[in-house]
């Protein structure tokens, strides 16, 4: 057996575990557990303690927490909500998104803050789709029509700028036609998986074979979500796109192959969280502390400056385009979509480290856009809730 250590991994563990533990015994919990995960692992790696960095069980470890990550979030996309007038409103904000991204992407190279425009555009305009479901899960609006709207523009915000990402920034494509078309082959190969799958589902052997499985030992379902991760994730590597691509449209095609309607395995989607959130993602959330470059951050006062200042440019991209929904929610509800849009993390996390592989964004930049979505994570979610709950309260106190 190779000479592999794994006491940094037994320390990720510890971190994992205590932080939402620590979390959980506070009165009143508004932090959510990845923001104290990154926060511990930058304290406990090389740029604080040096008491864990990244070795080979933590950087395979956290890759597929990365991929699940992805996967999870593909599986909250549901198509059948985008269309019509929805998918019009949450499409024209994303393009105002973009647009306004592009501006301040331009802006901050024409001052010499960054290499890349484009890839900064990109970072600006995502929103992280698995941490706002939870929040308006927790508000009581996941299912009501401005929590639908929320999580339609969130689902668009997070498809197009992996999907952007992938067409403009994979390292093994030689042109952008060129990944064009293999983004489309991969797309083409993924709508007939779907259709296969869909085709096998009916019929009733197979079906009474899945449900005699699925909850024995044999697991037959999440080992069958595994495969479905894994077998994209290698696919988008084959055609040369990022691995987080791959990861989420495994997610988008179990969520339209696994409709369920007659509740024959409603505990299916819990298990595929427990695997993710229990094991592998807090992993990639603490390692993503342990590659902090705390020293780039603090190098000299012009970066730390580039914190707020990439912080403010996620308010404004895509917190400005809620101005789109006023007419359908009204002036409150907007204000709460504009910051839980504004929210974003993951994306931020591995897009920074994409851009650091191609030496497009510096470790300080990454250091930068990686603790303005921790910000973001703990700022904008926290005053959308108290606002939320303001009218909640004033809507209970109202005289009938």
């Amino acid at each position: 057996m190779p000479n592999i250590s794994f006491t940094s991994l037994l320390l990720v563990t510890v971190v994992a575990f205590l932080a939402p533990l620590m979390l959980g015994l506070l009165p009143k919990r508004g932090l959510p557990d990845v923001v104290l995960e990154i926060v511990v692992g930058i304290v406990i790696g090389p740029s604080v303690l040096g008491w864990a960095r990244i070795d080979l069980p933590i950087q395979i470890l956290s890759l597929i927490g990365l991929a699940f990550l992805l996967f999870l979030s593909g599986l909250e996309v549901d198509l059948s909500r985008l269309r019509g007038r929805l998918l019009l409103v949450v499409g024209a904000g994303f393009l105002l998104s973009f647009a306004l991204a592009l501006l301040v992407g331009y802006g901050l190279s024409a001052n010499g803050q960054v290499k890349s425009p484009l890839l900064i555009a990109i970072i600006l305009a995502a929103t992280a789709l698995g941490i706002v479901v939870p929040v308006l899960k927790d508000a009581g609006e996941s299912s009501s029509n401005f929590g639908q709207l929320v999580i339609a523009a969130a689902t668009i915000a997070e498809f197009g700028t992996i999907i952007l990402l992938s067409l403009f920034f994979s390292g093994e494509a030689s042109s952008t036609g060129t990944t064009l078309i293999l983004l489309a082959s991969l797309l083409l190969l993924a709508g007939v998986l779907t259709m296969v799958v869909l085709r096998v589902e009916r019929s009733m052997h197979i079906t009474v074979v899945l449900q005699r499985l699925q909850d024995t030992t044999a697991q037959i379902r999440v080992r069958g979500a595994f495969l479905l991760l894994v077998g994209f994730v290698v696919l988008a590597s084959f055609f040369g796109l990022e691995v987080i691509l791959g990861a989420f449209i495994g997610g988008v095609i179990l969520r339209l192959i696994d409709a369920d309607r007659m509740m024959t395995h409603p505990e299916f989607h819990q298990k595929l969280e427990a695997v993710g959130f229990g094991v592998f993602i807090p992993i990639f959330f603490v390692a993503t502390g342990l590659r902090f470059d705390l020293a780039a951050l603090f190098a000299s006062p012009a970066t730390v400056l580039r914190v707020p200042i990439f912080l403010f440019a996620l308010l404004v991209v895509r917190g400005v385009p809620a101005i789109l929904y006023r007419s359908l929610v009204g002036n409150r509800r907007t204000i709460v979509a504009a910051l839980l849009q504004a929210t974003s993390l993951s994306f931020i996390v591995a897009a920074a480290q994409i851009g650091m592989q191609l030496g497009l964004i510096t470790k300080a930049t990454g250091a930068a856009l990686i603790a303005a979505g921790i910000l973001s994570v703990v700022i904008f979610p926290l005053l959308a809730l108290t606002i939320l709950r303001g009218k909640a309260q004033t809507a209970v106190a109202a005289p009938e």
